[in-house]
């Protein structure tokens, strides 16, 4: 078995250590004997979706967004096709708004992917906290750190989580990220998945179960210091 992983402008778009995800992916499945690569892409890159199993979309400044939005718009349909296929997507702070429509801001308006019905605006102040959440998908909570003045609005769409701790996605529902399909959009990073090893399995089930089309078991790892982190994170917010 072998997953492929779709690094999108890392150039621009890793302000929030975006790489660390790229790695504890690639590890993940090295250490239970899959073969793993990461393939990086520029602005001038040609992408073929169809040869990826997990594309990351990171995180970067408004002015980073915009330097990249023109470049996303010309390889939407190719995007859109390979998530409408359940192509496993993780898109990080800057990354999750570019999914949506728009992300309204006090410099301009930066168009989106559209490949989720969701829209940003920003708002007054950010929102900067820790931030734990409770999820349908996993018994074990998701933890991680936000710092965003967007306001993000999932309408109808599943939300990752909901949140124990902190301000979420817009700092009033009370929920966070979203799933779509096999995508799943956050503000948490940190980087994200070394703090949170059950959603980095949850990406590489969905990406093998979709490439060999079958569900596959994966095996586990200990994860004992990851889980004692995260127990810590949670009593020292939550309870």
């Amino acid at each position: 078995m072998k997953i492929t992983i779709g690094h999108l402008y890392p150039d621009l778009l890793n302000l929030y250590g975006d790489r660390g995800n790229i790695q504890c992916l690639l590890k993940r499945c090295q250490w239970r004997g899959i073969e793993a690569e990461a393939i990086s892409y520029e602005l001038d890159d040609q992408i073929d979706f169809s040869k990826l199993d997990i594309v990351l979309l990171g995180g970067g400044s408004d002015r980073e967004q915009m330097l990249v939005c023109e470049k996303l718009r010309e390889i939407r349909g190719d995007f859109k096709e390979y998530v409408e296929q359940n192509g496993v997507v993780i898109a990080v702070c800057g990354g999750y708004q570019l999914l949506g429509h728009y992300y309204n801001t006090d410099k301009g308006k930066i168009n989106g992917l559209e490949l989720v019905d969701i829209y940003t605006e920003q708002g007054d102040g950010r929102l900067i906290s820790n931030i734990v959440l409770e999820t349908e998908l996993f018994s074990m909570p998701v933890v991680g750190f936000e710092n965003h003045g967007g306001r993000t609005f999932i309408g109808d769409n599943k939300p990752l989580g909901k949140v124990l701790y902190g301000a979420g996605n817009d700092g009033k529902s009370g929920y966070e990220g979203v799933v779509y399909k096999n995508v799943v959009g956050t503000y948490l990073h940190g980087p994200l998945l070394p703090k949170n090893p059950q959603l980095a399995d949850y990406l590489i089930s969905r990406a093998l179960a979709k490439k060999y089309g079958k569900e596959i078991t994966l095996e586990p790892l200990d994860d004992s210091q990851e889980k004692e982190a995260n127990d810590y994170v949670y009593h020292r917010f939550v309870k």
